[in-house]
């Protein structure tokens, strides 16, 4: 059974906010700083610094978590960021 996470990462200067969804979030996170996919957004913007996540337990909640926090505004995103990594470090770098 796979744990699912839903996550926010941003740039180097907390400028843009990227949402996803994973069921494992370390590959995930060092896809995103590998620009595996150089076309994508988070690769044409160097979003690759991991600010916040959050566990479901399956993937229809996981979903429905990451709709809901990207129809939120900046600044509920940033709350919530904040709520959890009040400097904004890269918890993908936290032991």
């Amino acid at each position: 059974m796979y744990e699912y996470y839903v996550y926010i990462l941003t740039n180097s200067n907390n400028r843009v906010l990227y949402t996803g969804v994973t069921n494992d979030l370390e590959r995930r996170v060092q896809e995103h700083k590998q620009h595996i996919n150089v076309n994508s957004f988070t690769a044409k913007y160097n979003v690759e610094k991991l600010v916040y996540f959050e566990m479901c337990g399956d993937i229809k909640n996981a979903l429905a978590r990451e709709k809901q926090i990207k129809a939120g505004s900046r600044a509920k995103k940033i709350a919530l960021i904040e709520s959890m990594n009040p400097q904004w470090k890269d918890l993908s770098e936290i032991s």
